[in-house]
């Protein structure tokens, strides 16, 4: 897993720190991969936001909400879908 950042795309405004696991396809710039935040986000279906990994690149990508993995005594962790929409120089 990798630590990153997460922002909006329309105002570049700082959402959340986000733990990552990236899925790349073979031999292609395309990947998906899985968020972690501890705090909820009111995700827009069509809202597209900026990942910052921590080798400092930086991606466009859509979210999509999988699970909620709420423990008694201990904060939510939401978990998301991202798709890669392509990189940002």
């Amino acid at each position: 897993m990798g630590k990153g950042k997460l922002y909006r795309l329309n105002d570049n405004q700082f959402m959340a720190d986000i733990d990552y696991q990236l899925y790349q396809r073979s031999e292609s710039t395309e990947w998906s991969a899985e968020l972690t935040l501890t705090s909820s986000l009111k995700i827009n279906n069509n809202e597209i936001f900026i990942i910052k990994l921590e080798d400092g690149l930086k991606f466009l990508c859509k979210l999509r909400k999988k699970v909620n993995r709420a423990v008694s005594g201990i904060p939510p962790r939401y978990t998301y879908h991202a798709m890669s929409l392509g990189r940002i120089e």
